[in-house]
């Protein structure tokens, strides 16, 4: 894909894979993508699809073995990130580049205070300690809404509700003031309510702090109202990529066009859901051809490739997707 100027992070030809016991799993092949400061990028796909492996590879979170990463470069600001030693990457991480996980609660750790928890990022990175560090995390949890924050903030993790532990995890990744921040399906185990409440709170704040955002979900309702730009992942790569507005328009790959009709929003009332039919494929064994021909059913499979990968081709306005003349038939014009 071309370069958009200016990119905060600019990853090119990423390629992460785990060695195991029953085979080597592609997790993770030839991806590329940029975000610019203040920007928000989405990253949407099926359980497996190598969306957070991704993110992970990035901040050298992946267990090393039996991952590996095998090319490609990651410049964040200019530094090469998949270079960093362990301890020049713990410099960035939490500092410049902050994380929200999935489940807050394997996050934050039930033996420890709330308020030791939210003030360790501040120790490390800037060396702040005692009062001046509780009174900074007391108004960051003021920040993400929680009430009663110099009380609550003497609290455990076991004491606050799905919702406000999820607060206190975007308190703690933000409270350095981070450059980047990575989104982890942060509002999977959330109801609706607390979920729209949680992703409002997330957009105030990167507003208020200028920060780039990289937003992993399977939700494209969520994408829809987060993300500027999008690239959907299949398989472990990038199967289609284009700002949003864009993307919803004129989706052109036969997997965009599956999630997309999978939506229940779109659905008359008592119309039978679509499902995509069938799993993904086993990444141990990655199929020569195109990885979505077994469970293509809005091209057309047997135009598929099978021989050799698509690739990504420009369709114009920034819009990128894998050349497979059985995933673009049937677009709508």
């Amino acid at each position: 894909m071309s370069q958009r100027t200016m990119a905060l992070l600019d990853v090119q030809n990423l390629t992460t894979r785990f060695h195991t016991r029953n085979g080597v799993v592609h997790a993770v092949e030839d991806v590329s993508f940029q975000v610019k400061a203040g920007e928000t990028l989405g990253i949407v796909g099926e359980s497996g699809s190598g969306k957070s492996v991704t993110c992970y590879s990035l901040l050298g979170l992946i267990p090393k073995p039996p991952g590996r990463i095998h090319s490609g470069t990651a410049k964040f600001d200019g530094i090469d990130l998949l270079k960093q030693s362990e301890s020049d990457l713990l410099k960035i991480r939490g500092k410049r580049i902050s994380m929200i996980f999935q489940d807050p609660m394997t996050s934050l750790n039930p033996f420890m205070k709330i308020k030791d928890q939210i003030m360790e990022p501040l120790k490390i990175h800037e060396g702040m300690k005692g009062r001046p560090a509780l009174e900074r995390a007391i108004q960051s949890l003021a920040e993400v809404g929680i009430p009663n924050p110099e009380r609550r903030i003497e609290s455990y993790p076991h004491e606050f509700s799905g919702g406000m532990r999820q607060r206190v995890m975007i308190a703690m990744a933000l409270i350095t003031r981070p450059e980047l921040l990575i989104c982890d399906e942060p509002t999977t185990a959330l109801d609706v309510t607390v979920q729209k409440q949680v992703l409002d709170l997330i957009k105030v704040r990167q507003r208020d702090l200028g920060t780039a955002v990289v937003f992993i979900t399977h939700d494209l309702a969520v994408v829809s109202e987060m993300c500027d730009f999008v690239n959907v992942m299949y398989a472990g790569r990038i199967v289609e990529s284009a700002p949003k507005d864009e993307l919803f328009s004129r989706p052109m790959h036969a997997y965009t066009r599956s999630l997309l009709k999978s939506i229940p929003a779109i659905h008359a009332k008592g119309e039978e859901l679509y499902t995509i039919p069938g799993l993904p494929p086993d990444l141990t064994n990655p199929p020569a051809g195109c990885a979505f021909k077994p469970r293509n059913t809005m091209g057309r499979s047997e135009l598929c490739l099978t021989g050799e990968r698509p690739q990504l081709t420009s369709f114009g306005n920034s819009h990128f997707v894998q050349n497979c003349p059985g995933c673009l038939a049937g677009i709508a014009h």
